[in-house]
C-alpha cells in the first residue's frame, strides 16, 4: 500500500520561506518521479514542480520558477519542496503526488498516488 505523508506547512508572512515534505512508503522510490500540486480555495489544482526518479531533472510551473525548488532524497523516501519569497498568491493546500513514470510530469493524469495535503497560508 503506497503511502504519502506531507509535513511542513504552515503560516508565514510574504517574503518568507517554508520547506515542505514528503515521505512515501509501500513502492520502490527511486523508479518514479514526484510531483508537488497545489489547490487554493475555489480554484482548480495547479501543477507547481516535478522532479526525476533520480532527481537529475526538474520541471517547475512558471508561477514558481526561481523561487521554489523541488529535490528529493531516495535514501530516506521523501521528497521536498522549498519555497522561498512566498507571495499571497502562494496560499493553497499542497500535495505530494507520486507518479507512474520515471520522467518529471505536469500532467495530474501521470500521478497514481497522492497524499493528504498540508496548507500553506502566506499574510501580506
Amino acid at each position: 500500500q503506497v503511502q504519502l505523508v506531507e509535513s511542513g506547512g504552515g503560516l508565514v508572512q510574504a517574503g518568507g520561506s517554508l520547506r515542505l515534505s514528503c515521505a512515501a512508503s509501500g513502492r520502490t522510490f527511486s523508479r518514479y518521479a514526484m510531483g508537488w500540486f497545489r489547490q487554493a480555495p475555489g480554484k482548480e489544482s495547479e501543477f507547481v514542480a516535478s522532479i526525476s526518479g533520480s532527481g537529475a531533472g526538474t520541471y517547475y510551473s512558471d508561477s514558481v520558477k526561481g523561487r521554489f525548488t523541488i529535490s528529493r532524497d531516495n535514501a530516506k523516501n521523501t521528497v521536498y519542496l522549498q519555497m522561498n519569497s512566498l507571495k499571497p498568491e502562494d496560499t493553497a493546500v499542497y500535495y505530494c503526488a507520486s507518479a507512474s513514470v520515471a520522467y518529471t510530469s505536469a500532467n495530474h493524469l501521470q500521478y497514481a498516488y497522492w497524499g493528504q495535503g498540508t496548507q500553506v497560508t502566506v499574510s501580506s
